[in-house]
């Protein structure tokens, strides 16, 4: 049996330690002492995962008397061993805390009643369930039925163009895709979750490039790195639990480099640092990739085989660093036409559906009708000697990226430059690995995709991906922001990363399928996720005879795009009167999005707001803002009271794909309920209302599957049933998604998850389930676990494991062993993410359909390259092309922008967050020990900037732009210097985002409302991380 620290101690202190005391204290025990009852005694436990960053650490939670009476580290778990960081050791203080008389109190700031804040009313008013749920429920079918589209240009449509709703990333993820559920059946197509404003960037670059969008690898395979850059993150402060495998990657001799504007808490334990200004990573990145093939350091086995490297690209590609723009612009409608970036083909192939061959299941009774797309076989140099061939296009771009010209632009010493990449680039050797992380400080921005994209391209020059110690990750700052992205919180996605319809591309299900269905590799599989999805949608309504129910799903504007429905321009249409009613799910967008103040004036237009949460949030208060007068604002706001991570079960992921569940601790406080309660009764009301009265669009809310019942009540197992999938004609569960059926007779809510939930013969009993397993065994010392938990997919933990070995199927590395062909079988050490029934082919990246991964991504909006731009508002001219930024960056020219020019806003802002506070602050800022640490918002400035604008150390510290103006203290550090940019000192001040108007504790201004609302092309996320601003002493 294996013992932990606390284990020995509880067991001492439980059975009698008079013998263990004995031998420690010796003689110097000579007078008795009192006992005190140990804290623990008659407690039950229960486990469950923190609720912030998305390490996914384990936490034990002890109750008695039905109260919470402890909550620690699970010393079993994988991530952090016991350990928790300062928030997550906290998370009492979140139910309860401690008064000056040294007793424990509920907190008194939790709302515990559904409340209802009247139009130009100052006060809230507490409402029973009963009347909340029907007061929301009839405001929300108003807005539903004056602002219902069936049809649009003669295709059926079935958008509600008059609500939207924010949310998911902070629910457990059965809530989150109960939410997705709810609201998509209303109509509604303006979709967003916290996943937009801070990792969205993450998932098209990464599954344009490799095939999914999600970190390759997970949190303890970091201890395998030979070396570890870090740029755009600071993991020791926003994810401390997980720098110990970085750390223990150190101990065993890795390098760790960290590039950041700050020299930060991680800068300060690296081996290497590199001060970069905010915005121009790729141009770091740019020159990177040129010392690597220059130098020839790519592992060239690795990019034959397993990457487009060798593939031929059509003559008439090109880039105009002139202009700025590859071949395929349009002058008039500002896009690109990317035919101009497709392959060279050789020849087509056509889909065997007959009865004996691959795809025979196309002709199965039940199957919808489509047709079959054709595989486009490539023309291919493997000598790379080509002047077309992938590799040689990319020398070509990126021959400008010489040092000299990309330490003008970042900043960064050049001989410190060099020896980063020198150190990095070692680790393309066959038998090292590099691990590159990063987080928003790489995504926030006007081409965050872009940036992901680099990184993605340096990781597999390197041979980086699918090995041990390599990988791209993503360290994620919200609890469940993998498990929300997954369940689509967001505009232009379907569960399990399918594309949502859009309609002009899929006004049908067979243009749905024929459009969207791979010519090969694993999403040639794609009809039997949809029609299993729609199956379980739709349940038994669902019937090949009426396209399983496909048309009653909302479709995007055939008209739009589904960047005119995402965050940025909800906002925009609530200024427009164009969305009048609003739902947001555990988030605070009022003070987490760019441009905040426009945002707040937006929402004074709606007729109602829903917030379900646990406490009083900025916008759930956004009425009583410093600079709102409450009798003017006529929106009716409902504030619906949450239950608590410890009042409820439901899973969640980690950043590793790690499905962990939560179990219940003790009962919510006063009325609160959980999200999936909530939900339950607003489809309750709202099918009630539509049998009595009727309305447009009626059949899409009456013939939803809404089951989710055992013994007759709302029941949280149910939605797991569902989402894991099941036999429609036996309710078995699924075993693997490789059930899945395009005919009618399975149904998956999700196909990812499927295997997370599937013992069927415990189904009640989620503690039987995959997902639950705590097995610490690690055969091959490489951290692996593979019976801890459940990852998708199919458990698998490194994602495109088959390029951890050559053509042959030998490991590059035969210490770090993940699968291996023993020339009959494979040795499958981690789950194979390949054919496994088939001897070694080149399919590493099996879910593109040319089967290996993009150096060149035809799919990506902005260019199939990535190219430095400079930010919206930047101190200098792109001396790299005449672009100069972003052609087709988003929503730039909408008046609430208003960008500053930089004779007059001459500094460089960033933002970032603090080890002690949380995203926007609602629950850190609500308690008591954390603000103690941290209690109250600064900008960190050079020692240089401070003494041009005399601000000493306790000023007040005035920071302004055209969107906005805060006051916050001065934090003079020599963390922060100035920078020569194009021979010019250019000041970077920094300011975490945590504080705002709203809390009992610690308040402050509003950080956000200086960033700008534009967006990336491909992500439409918000350019919070480079941005002008001006400081002076404050008055």
């Amino acid at each position: 049996m294996e013992v932990s620290r606390r284990s020995f101690l509880k067991r001492g202190l439980l059975l009698g330690s008079g013998t263990m005391l004995s031998g420690v204290a010796g003689t110097a025990m000579t007078a008795p002492t009192k006992k005190t009852p140990y804290k623990l005694r008659d407690v039950q436990e229960t486990l469950n995962i923190c609720c912030y960053c998305a390490g996914g650490c384990g936490l034990i939670c002890s109750s008695r008397g039905g109260e919470l009476i402890n909550l620690e580290g699970d010393p079993e778990h994988p991530v952090n061993l016991g350990g928790l960081c300062p928030k997550g050791a906290a998370m009492w203080g979140l139910r309860n805390i401690v008064t000056k008389e040294r007793q424990s109190q509920n907190h008194p700031a939790r709302v515990l009643h559904p409340m209802v804040r009247r139009p130009g009313s100052k006060e809230w008013t507490q409402l029973t369930w009963e009347q909340a749920i029907d007061e929301i429920a009839r405001r929300v079918k108003k807005t539903r039925d004056t602002t219902f589209i069936e049809k649009e240009d003669g295709i059926t449509v079935n958008r509600c163009e008059g609500i939207a709703s924010f949310g998911a990333a902070q629910l457990n993820t059965e809530e989150a895709w109960m939410v997705q559920k709810f609201i998509r059946n209303l109509g509604v197509i303006a979709i967003d979750n916290q996943a937009r404003v801070c990792h969205s960037s993450t998932v098209p670059a990464l599954a344009r490039t490799f095939g999914r969008g999600s970190m390759t690898g997970h949190w303890c395979d970091l201890a395998n790195a030979d070396v570890l850059l870090s740029i755009g993150s600071n993991n020791v402060e926003n994810h401390p639990l997980s720098s110990r495998w970085v750390e223990r990657a150190q101990d065993k001799g890795a390098k760790w480099i960290v590039v950041d504007p700050r020299y930060s808490r991680s800068a300060a334990r690296a081996d290497y640092y590199g001060r970069i200004r905010p915005g121009t990573d790729i141009a770091f990145y740019g020159g990177l990739i040129k010392y690597i093939l220059d130098n020839e350091l790519y592992q060239r086995e690795y990019i034959i085989h397993y990457t487009n490297a060798a593939c031929l690209i059509k003559p008439g590609y090109g880039f105009d660093p002139k202009t700025g723009t590859f071949s395929g612009w349009n002058p008039e409608t500002q896009k690109y036409d990317n035919e101009a970036w497709g392959y060279d083909v050789d020849h087509k192939e056509i889909w065997d559906t007959s009865e004996t061959g691959p795809y025979s299941w196309v002709k199965k009774p039940g199957t919808p009708k489509f047709k079959t797309p054709d595989l486009k076989v490539l023309k291919r140099d493997e000598t790379l000697q080509d002047p077309h061939c992938v590799l040689n296009v990319m020398k070509r771009h990126y021959a400008r990226y010489t040092p000299e010209m990309v330490s003008k632009v970042t900043g960064m010493d050049m001989e410190v430059m060099l020896k980063i990449w020198e150190v990095y680039a070692a680790s393309g050797r066959p038998d090292r690995a590099g691990a590159l992380l990063y987080a928003l400080g790489q995504t926030q921005h006007t081409y965050g995709c872009q940036n992901c994209r680099a990184m993605c391209m340096v990781q597999l020059l390197l041979g980086n991906i699918g090995v041990s110690g390599g990988g791209l990750n993503a360290l994620r700052g919200e609890p469940n922001v993998q498990g929300s992205t997954d369940i689509a919180a967001n505009t232009p996605d379907m569960a399990g990363y399918l594309a949502w319809p859009h309609g002009k591309t899929h006004p049908t299900l067979a243009d749905y399928l024929s459009k969207e269905t791979y010519a090969a590799g694993y999403y040639s599989n794609k009809p039997k996720f949809l029609v299993s999805l729609l199956r379980e949608w739709f349940g038994a309504n669902a019937t090949v005879d009426n396209d399983y129910c496909y048309d009653l799903l909302p479709k995007c504007s055939p008209k739009l795009d589904f960047g005119n429905y995402s965050s940025l321009m909800t906002f925009n249409h609530m200024r427009d009167n164009r969305i009048k009613g609003y739902f947001c799910w555990g988030m605070n967008p009022a003070s987490s999005t760019a441009n905040a103040k426009h945002a707040r004036k937006a929402m004074a237009n709606l007729d109602w707001l829903v917030v379900a949460d646990w406490f009083l949030t900025e916008t759930s208060t956004f009425w009583r803002a410093p600079d709102m007068k409450p009798e003017d604002v006529k929106t009716e706001v409902y504030f619906l009271p949450a239950a608590l991570i410890f009042e409820k079960v439901g899973s969640i992921l980690n950043s590793g794909r790690w499905m962990q569940w939560r179990q219940k601790a003790v009962e919510p406080l006063g009325e609160a309920i959980s999200d999936f309660e909530i939900i339950m009764k607003l489809q309750k009301r709202l099918v009630e209302l539509y049998k009595e009265e009727g309305g447009p669009g009626a059949e899409t809310i009456l013939k939803a599957n809404f089951d989710y019942h055992i013994d007759g009540k709302p029941d949280l197992r149910a939605v797991a049933w569902a989402m894991n999938g099941y036999d429609v004609r036996t309710g078995r569960l699924l075993k693997s998604f490789s059930e899945l059926q395009a005919d009618g007779t399975t149904a998956s809510g999700i196909w990812i998850y499927g295997g997370y939930y599937s013992n069927n013969e415990a189904r009640m009993d989620p503690m039987k389930q995959p997902m639950t397993r705590r097995g610490k065994e690690d055969p091959t010392g490489l951290g692996l676990f593979p019976n801890w938990s459940f990852a998708w997919p199919a458990n698998r933990r490194i994602l495109y494991n088959r390029a951890s070995c050559d053509a042959k199927g030998k490991p590059w590395n035969p210490n770090r062993v993940l699968v291996e062909w023993d020339g009959t079988k494979w040795i499958q050490n981690d789950v194979g993410d390949f054919p496994t029934a088939q001897p070694p082919q080149d399919n590493a990246f099996f879910m593109t359909w040319e089967q290996r991964a993009r150096l060149f991504s035809y799919l990506m909006v902005d260019g199939p390259l990535p190219e430095h731009f400079e930010p919206q508002e930047s101190p200098t001219k792109n001396i790299f092309n005449g672009a100069d930024k972003n052609p087709l960056a988003r929503f730039t020219k909408d008046p609430s922008v208003q960008l500053g020019d930089p004779k007059e806003f001459p500094i460089v802002c960033t933002t970032y967050s603090l080890t002690e506070h949380w995203q926007t602050g609602t629950q850190t800022r609500n308690v008591p020990w954390l603000n103690e640490l941290i209690p109250g918002n600064f900008i960190e400035i050079s020692e240089e900037l401070a003494q041009e604008k005399g601000i000493k150390k306790g000023d007040k510290v005035h920071i302004w732009n055209r969107r906005g103006s805060i006051v916050v203290d001065a934090m003079i550090t020599i963390r922060m210097k100035p920078m020569m940019i194009n021979g010019v000192k250019t000041h970077v001040v920094g300011l975490p985002h945590h504080f705002s108007w709203e809390g009992m504790f610690a308040t402050g201004d509003n950080v956000n409302d200086l960033s700008p609302n534009v967006g990336d092309p491909n992500s439409f996320i918000p350019e919070f991380k480079a941005f002008l601003v001006n400081v002076e002493k404050a008055a």
